[in-house]
């Protein structure tokens, strides 16, 4: 991982940055949400459900055909493209513009993800970067490791969230046939793309049985990217460096990046949200799989108006008297 020197010396990590592993503090935890009553009992009925239906297709995993194993690893990708790719660069940060077979491909790539509708998961993640780590922020890291990774969908949102989300401009994702056909449609082809089609496809494609190709190329497969989605709400705030921001929670993680398709080069990210690589440097210095996606479909014509900050980042070096120290790219996609 190529990453600039620095002239300054790290920071070392607040108190209120560590974890915390005290069982007794998330017991104390759950009491307090209980008798405050402010559980989100359907949503967090959901995702225990999530996760029984998970244990049920690790346990079929062993017993399906090989091709449903191959076809789970490969939803792996393609839904996690909906995500980064999709809501996250192109309708949540509008980092990039993409022609109509783009948009409905990320669509439904993005169905198949199931992480709520675009136009919700944008919304929130928009509110996120205006107020991360405040009260506002939908999974606030400074409420711990726990809450920024899972448990903020256990409890309801914080009364700033809601009202920093009625501030903010949807005009962009109302005029987006693609985001509001999902949306009409919410949340019923989410759950049919997430689930049900891979069983269908297992099904017809080489005679697997419909239920053991749903719990594992649909719930075994949903639950484990769902976990490499919220790593970057958890994982990527508490462990990594900060070379771009110090006094931001968000990191460099490659760990996560590998796991999220890219995303874990957050440090950057919210350092300069509007860049559509989300990370400083190229795909052979840094493991980006979604931006060689975008890449691929500009090459074709498919994409346009890719924004960069590694000029705004060299300006911000000079003035700081930061000497750079790793080679970059030659080329700066516009």
């Amino acid at each position: 991982m190529c990453k600039p020197e620095l002239s300054t010396k790290e920071p070392e990590v607040p108190e209120e940055r560590q974890l915390d592993l005290n069982p007794v503090h998330w017991a104390e935890t759950v009491v307090y949400h209980w008798k405050a009553g402010n559980i989100n009992w359907p949503m967090g009925l959901y995702i225990t459900l999530v996760h029984l239906w998970a244990v049920i297709g690790l346990r079929r995993a062993p017993y399906v055909q090989w091709q449903t194993l191959l076809w789970a690893f490969i939803l792996w990708p393609i839904s996690g493209l909906g995500i980064t790719a999709g809501v996250h660069r192109l309708w949540a940060h509008r980092s990039y513009d993409a022609s109509f077979p783009v948009r409905l491909w990320l669509m439904l790539a993005n169905s198949i993800a199931n992480q709520g509708s675009i136009f919700h998961w944008a919304r929130d993640h928009r509110v996120h970067h205006k107020h991360s780590e405040k009260d506002a922020d939908p999974h606030n890291a400074t409420r711990g490791f726990f809450y920024a990774h899972i448990g903020w969908l256990y409890v309801k949102k914080h009364p700033d969230v809601v009202s920093a989300g009625k501030e903010l401009s949807y005009d962009d994702l109302y005029a987006d046939g693609c985001v509001m056909f999902q949306k009409r449609l919410d949340p019923w082809f989410t759950l049919f793309m997430c689930f049900v089609m891979p069983a269908l496809v297992a099904k017809a494609g080489w005679g697997e049985s419909f239920w053991p190709a749903l719990w594992v190329a649909g719930a075994l497969r949903y639950c484990i990217v769902l976990h490499f989605t919220w790593l970057v709400n958890s994982a990527a705030h508490f462990f990594g460096d900060h070379p771009y921001d110090h006094s931001s929670w968000p990191s460099e993680n490659p760990w996560v990046s590998l796991a999220a398709i890219g995303e874990g080069w957050h440090n950057w990210h919210h350092k300069y949200p509007y860049d559509y690589a989300a990370s400083e440097f190229g795909i052979t210095s840094q493991f980006n799989p979604t931006k060689l996606f975008i890449d691929g479909c500009a090459a074709l014509g498919l994409v346009t108006n890719r924004k960069r900050a590694t000029g705004a980042w060299e300006r911000s070096k000079a003035s700081r008297g930061i000497m750079a120290g790793a080679p970059r790219e030659v080329k700066k996609e516009q």
